[in-house]
């Protein structure tokens, strides 16, 4: 299994061991499906002959923008006119709620005594808040895409790397063949 030379920086949650010198690190290097990742110190990064950062003109934030078409636009815009649209019925229907409830504790203070109607009043209007209280779902923002820098690993670099992913293929390939393979003799010689 070969893989390109393009690999992305991405930050580790833990430090590990830098494969080139052993200085611990957070900063991983990857390839796009991780076939591939290893830890590698900042220092070596800068490095020219360890691997070459990939500046292109649409990586840098500012110079990104979506290509999106005029159908893809109007189907959001439709769909954010939905949730607010819903959103609004959903407030008004609360609002209709409130005021039949405040209705109904205006006819219970008229029937009970003045005690009374102290208590309830307290126990619905607590009611009341606690529905008014719970905020509606938002709309679910999408987090923002964080752009990796691209890096190219120098040539001997490189072939290291595939080196080392072709003798764990071998060894596991010998793991795989190993218990279908006859035993050796163990009887006396003559």
């Amino acid at each position: 299994m070969s893989f390109t030379n393009l690999y992305y920086k991405r930050a580790a949650g833990t430090e590990k061991s830098c494969y080139m010198c052993n200085r611990p690190t957070k900063t991983v290097l990857a390839t796009k499906d991780s076939v591939d990742f290893f830890y590698v110190c900042d220092g070596h990064l800068s490095d020219q002959g360890f691997a070459s950062l990939l500046v292109d003109s649409s990586s840098t934030p500012g110079a990104q923008k979506p290509a999106l078409s005029e159908e893809e636009i109007q189907k959001v815009k439709e769909e954010y006119e939905a949730r607010q649209k819903k959103r609004k019925e959903k407030e008004e229907r609360e609002k209709k709620e409130k005021e039949k409830e405040k209705d109904r504790v205006a006819k219970d203070e008229k029937k009970d005594n003045i005690g009374n109607n102290e208590k309830d009043k307290g126990a619905e209007d607590n009611k009341v808040s606690a529905t008014v209280q719970s905020p509606p779902p938002s709309g679910g923002s999408s987090p923002p895409t964080v752009v990796h820098q691209r890096y190219t690993l120098h040539r001997e670099i490189f072939a290291m790397r595939l080196d080392i992913h072709k003798k764990r293929r071998q060894t596991a390939q010998a793991k795989n063949i190993a218990p279908r393979l006859p035993s050796a003799p163990r009887g006396n010689l003559g």
